[in-house]
Parts: C-alpha cells; sequence; structure tokens
C-alpha cells in the first residue's frame, strides 16, 4: 500500500519537491499540500496538469493550520516539510506536532532534489532571507557576460497565481511582467535582472524550465530564494553570509545546508556592520565549511539627490521579505537616512490600510520601516494607501524596483539601490572564474 503524505510549504519548495521526488512515484499518495508565510496561496489546488498520471483531480493546497485535522482525517503516514528560512526551534516544534498527531515528520535531502544540467550551473544561495543574494546574482551574471558568455537566471519560484499558466515563465522586457501577472515580490527579483539585460525564468516546472533555459544559455545563475537550497546540482554555488545577524548561518533551516555546500562564502555588507560580527561569521565558516573560499563584499548604497534626505522626516519603504519572514528591523534605506542625516523615520504603522495591518499585527518587530507587501492586487493598494496617509516630507524608497512606477503617491520621493561591491582582495570574480575552470560540467 501506498503511504500517504502531507507536503508542507510556501507555493515554491514544496512543488519542486513533489515534482522531483513524489510524481508518477506509486509509493507515494500526496493527499495534500499546506500553504504558510505567504498570504492568500492556501485554498487553491496544484493542477492536474502538473500533477501527472496518479492524480487526476490534482491536488488540493490547504491552509497550514490544519495539518493535524489533515493528519487524522486522512491517517497520513508522512510529512514533508518543504519550506525555508525557519529557525531549527520552530522546525522542531512542526516535527512535535506532525508526531503527537501520529505521522512521522521528514526533511529531504538538498542534494537529492538538485536537478542535473548540461550547462554549467552557479548557484547564489544565503543563510537568511535579505543577505544580499540578488545583488550578488546581479555581480555573477556581469562577470559571465563580461567573459563572453550568454547568461540566464533561473529564480526561485514564487507561483502565487494560476499555477498551470505559471508552469514555465520566461522574463526578457517589461511587458512580460504584465503578461504573467507579477506581484511586487517577483518584480522586485526579476527587473534589475532584465535591466541588466538577463533574462529570466521561473515558475512551478523546474525541471521543463530547465530544458527551455539550456536551449539558450552558455551559463545558467540559479537565483536562489530566502535561504533555500539549490533547484539545480551547481558547478559552483555561492553563499552569502550577513554578518548584522552573526550566527544565524548555524541557526535557521536550511541556510545552514547552504553554508556547508558552499564553494564561495560571500561576507557582505561589511561596510555596515562590526568587525566582531564579519569575525564571528569567518569563524563559524572556518569550522563548518573549511572547503569554501571566503570574500568579504560591501552592499554599496546609489541614492538619487542624496542631499535632499537631510533634515526631512522621511518614511522608509524596504523591501517586504527581508523585514517580514527574514526578520530585519532595517535595511539599506534606513542606513542611507541615517547615513545623510534625515531628522526622523516616520513611524508606519498609525497610517496602516487593510493588510498591512495585518502584517505588522504578524510581524511585530518592525516599527520605523513600511515593508513592500504587493502578493495581489488589493494589497498593493493597501500599500498605496498606507504611504498616501503617512504624514512625512518624504518617501525613501528602497526596494530593487522602481516603485513609484506601480504605486501612485501624493508626496516627493527618492530611491536607494544598492550593489554588489568588492571589499578587498581576494575578489568574487578572479575566485568565481578560477572555481568554474576546476569544476566543469
Amino acid at each position: 500500500m501506498s503511504e500517504k503524505v502531507v507536503i508542507m510549504g510556501a507555493a515554491g519548495r514544496d512543488f519542486h519537491n513533489f515534482n522531483v521526488c513524489f510524481k508518477d512515484n506509486p509509493r507515494y499518495e500526496v493527499v495534500a499540500f499546506t500553504a504558510t508565510q505567504i498570504p492568500g496561496i492556501d485554498d487553491r489546488r496544484y493542477p492536474a496538469k502538473l500533477s501527472g498520471n496518479l492524480y487526476p483531480q490534482g491536488i488540493p493546497i490547504h491552509p497550514a493550520d490544519q495539518l493535524v485535522e489533515l493528519i487524522s482525517k486522512h491517517r497520513i503516514d508522512l510529512v514533508v516539510f518543504s519550506y525555508s528560512d525557519v529557525p531549527y526551534t520552530e522546525v522542531m516544534h512542526k516535527a512535535a506536532v506532525v508526531n503527537a498527531a501520529g505521522a512521522r515528520f521528514t526533511l529531504l535531502s538538498a542534494t537529492n532534489t538538485m536537478l542535473p544540467s548540461q550547462k554549467p550551473i552557479i548557484s547564489v544561495c544565503a543563510i537568511r532571507t535579505g543577505c544580499g543574494k540578488s545583488q550578488t546574482t546581479r555581480k555573477v551574471c556581469r562577470i559571465m557576460t563580461n567573459q563572453g558568455k550568454k547568461v540566464v537566471a533561473i529564480r526561485h519560484p514564487m507561483p502565487y497565481g494560476d499555477l498551470e499558466t505559471q508552469a514555465v515563465q520566461r522574463f526578457g522586457c517589461y511587458e512580460d511582467f504584465a503578461k504573467h501577472k507579477c506581484t511586487i515580490e517577483e518584480m522586485e527579483e526579476y527587473e534589475p535582472l532584465v535591466d541588466q539585460g538577463i533574462v529570466v525564468y521561473a515558475g512551478v516546472d523546474y525541471g521543463a524550465i530547465l530544458e527551455q533555459a539550456e536551449q539558450e544559455a552558455d551559463v545558467i545563475v540559479w537565483d536562489g530564494g530566502n535561504n533555500d537550497t539549490s533547484f539545480y546540482k551547481p558547478n559552483v554555488q555561492i553563499t552569502v553570509f550577513d554578518p548584522h545577524r552573526a550566527g544565524h548561518e548555524l541557526l535557521y533551516y536550511p541556510g545552514e545546508t547552504n553554508m556547508r555546500l558552499a564553494d564561495i562564502a560571500v561576507i557582505n555588507k561589511v561596510d555596515s556592520a562590526d568587525d566582531e560580527q564579519v569575525q564571528a561569521v569567518r569563524r563559524n565558516i572556518k569550522i563548518h565549511s573549511p572547503q569554501a573560499a571566503i570574500i568579504l563584499a560591501e552592499s554599496q548604497l546609489q541614492i538619487d539627490n542624496p542631499e535632499q534626505i537631510k533634515d526631512k522626516r522621511l518614511l522608509v519603504v524596504e523591501d517586504g521579505p527581508t523585514l517580514t519572514h527574514g526578520g530585519m528591523t532595517f535595511g539599506a534605506g534606513v542606513v542611507a537616512a541615517q547615513r545623510n542625516q534625515a531628522a526622523e523615520l516616520v513611524e508606519p504603522k498609525p497610517y496602516a490600510c487593510g493588510s498591512i495591518i495585518e502584517t505588522y499585527n504578524k510581524y511585530p518587530h518592525m516599527k520605523t520601516i513600511l515593508p513592500a507587501m504587493g502578493y495581489s492586487p488589493a494589497q498593493i493598494r493597501d500599500l498605496e494607501c498606507t504611504i498616501n496617509n503617512a504624514q512625512c516630507d518624504m518617501v525613501l524608497f528602497a526596494t530593487p524596483i522602481d516603485l513609484p512606477r506601480i504605486v501612485n503617491i501624493n508626496k516627493p520621493a527618492i530611491r536607494v539601490r544598492y550593489q554588489y561591491q568588492d571589499h578587498c582582495e581576494p575578489y568574487l570574480e578572479e575566485v568565481l572564474l578560477s572555481a568554474l575552470r576546476q569544476r566543469k560540467p
């Protein structure tokens, strides 16, 4: 008899794990997915077209708080934990809940869920959300483009809409964002790469995505999400570390796995972190990932008209996931405001509208920053309302996209960007190219 399975996820890794390990596998019957972290992704169905021959009706997706009920109702044998950036204590709390309800709890091997490629793969992963993967990915793409290579980026999944139509998505221009009905979170990841002339793939079926990307790429760069492991077997893995959260590389799942898999360890933000924090991260890398080459990097700020910040009361809007499940209390916008002598950071919560109020209730650590939440058109309207309600002199946008292109605001705005910058030798380019020569496909 087949084992009955529930896959715990957040609309990304869970679908990939299903496709790689459970689809068309008669040993298992996947009864349901559960969904968490991202608002509005539960009460859907993984479509029959993507589910294989064993699931002609597709697979239901239930809210995570129904897990115990599902285990009891369907006599579930196995629960597979399949999402990222979770503290170890929470992972084991989930295991206890599952075990007490009568099922087994498991984590799938990172390497067993990596698909091989005919083309060189460079994976950019991290130990937490918000370490600086995206800017590192852009730097890697520049390095390889300068080597005369056709570079294609494949981004970690964010399929929050119609899963069947999102199975394979290709982004080569801004019109593709509208075509695929992208959320703000998606555009934050895709837009800077497209601006750089890089084609980006994403979606649900990462086997089909890889086949299509291989047809137009000399080199594929895996652009990871949260602190998840790569979906593809890399020739070189780059893992990004954040010294502002020194020690988290040993405390969050599956970030420690990424540390241990690293060929190149990038300690980012050394320009704004204390040296003691940087050295603490360096010690952990040397102990737990001694094979990794260590590189120090800066998250370099690029500010439009920085002189306008001085003495202003600012509403700072930062990258959403970095602040929410990433747990950060500040980002590039706060650093830019402090360096340029802003008079005050206005607290956004009193002006919050609709779902933004719920976000603050769920993540109370956010005080003087507004997360750029936009998982749906309604939430984008709530974000716009919150910004327009705020009593401030100016809005400081520190998101990876040009947010005023998406929302209409009623006050002056200034934008902060951030780019990868080598801090000192060894430099990322020379270390990466050397590693690639040693690890050909």
